[in-house]
């Protein structure tokens, strides 16, 4: 593809060479003398003078000088202009590296039940079981060992990769992504002591997940006790994330790996909780939060970058760690204030 070719794409313009031949999309360290790359930042100019790449995508042009006395090290490689490097790079990784679908059906040693609605042009690969009343919408694919339970529908063109299991009664949106090994419909932790053994709470609400979610890998994500755990539209999940019974999670939010959600919890729409975050069962959070990494909330927290475990505002907890880290410090000095005053104590008081 040439490289004018690549601009129109991504809807930028080329400084230097517009003809260039590219024959890939690569990272900086990892690109050929035939690819492009991008850089994320003007602050990170530096390093461009690790690439091999012909080409890269930038937000703003880059001036020689502006990496001297090593310019000559950009001689001979264009530059596209663009707004959003990144989204660039990504729509160009889909072009050079994504193949057109070509649907498989339901190929041998897959066992779908009767009275199963499948959509057109899908693909049901090896070892794939469907149960009966389930549906499955135009050009998903059902990656080997994934179970889908009775009832269950999934929309149209979602992935489902191996050892997925999505249960009974559950409902998929469109282009939805679910990576290996999640579980979607798992019955939630609940029970209740009754003085001799701890009884389990049935469970037989449902999950619904909007369209556009992508789930990653080793995700539980549990049924509602009664009505629905909600997982909102566009809102990607990292691996090994747990989300329990009636949670509600709002549009475009982020939930970062190793994450766990109690039950009846609600996260906003445009959240961020980022990785090994703690959230309290029936805790609400609004719609703009940030929770720092190994935080913990509970409660009704309001729109705010939180820190800490119990999560207070970052302000609040940055000036915590200021006077944390100064208490061996601060110890010293009230050990000698406490010698001072004892040794004041002993004196008569005449000598005063």
């Amino acid at each position: 593809m040439l490289l004018r070719e690549i601009a129109e794409l991504v809807g930028g313009y080329v400084v230097g060479n517009a003809q260039v031949l590219i024959n890939g999309v690569a990272g900086i360290e990892d690109a050929k003398e035939d690819e492009i790359t991008y850089l994320s930042s003007p602050k990170h100019i530096a390093l461009l003078l690790k690439t091999r790449a012909v080409a890269f995508l930038v937000s703003k042009e880059i001036e020689p000088k502006a990496i001297e006395p090593k310019a000559i090290e950009l001689e001979g490689k264009s530059q596209v202009i663009v707004k959003n490097p990144l989204l660039a790079f990504g729509k160009l990784l889909d072009v050079f590296h994504n193949k057109p679908y070509v649907p498989k059906g339901i190929m041998e040693g897959a066992y779908v039940e009767e009275d199963v609605s499948l959509g057109k042009d899908v693909t049901i690969y090896p070892n794939v079981y469907i149960c009966a009343g389930a549906s499955i919408a135009d050009r998903t694919i059902i990656h080997p060992g994934v179970y889908v339970g009775s009832n269950t529908k999934i929309g149209a063109d979602c992935i489902i990769y191996p050892n997925v299991t999505v249960r009974e009664n559950v409902s998929i949106g469109n282009k939805v992504i679910i990576h290996a090994n999640s579980v979607i419909g798992a019955d939630g932790f609940k029970y209740e002591f009754d003085g001799s053994a701890h009884i389990k709470i049935p469970h037989v609400g449902t999950v619904e997940v909007a369209d556009n979610v992508e789930i990653g890998a080793g995700v539980t994500i549990d049924r509602a006790t009664t009505g629905k755990t909600v997982i909102g539209y566009g809102t990607k999940i990292d691996n090994l994330v747990q989300i329990a019974h009636n949670v509600k999670i709002g549009a475009h939010t982020i939930i970062v790996a190793q994450t766990g959600i109690a039950g009846s919890s609600e996260v906003g729409d445009g959240v961020i909780l980022a990785g090994q975050t703690g959230v309290a069962d029936h805790t609400k959070i609004e719609s703009g939060t940030i929770v720092g990494a190994q935080s913990g909330v509970m409660g009704n927290v309001a729109k705010g970058v939180y820190f800490g475990s119990p999560a207070v505002h970052h302000i609040k907890h940055k000036r915590a760690l200021a006077y944390f880290y100064r208490l061996p410090e601060l110890s010293k000095k009230i050990e000698e204030l406490e010698g001072r005053l004892n040794e004041l104590k002993d004196k008569k008081p005449d000598s005063l």
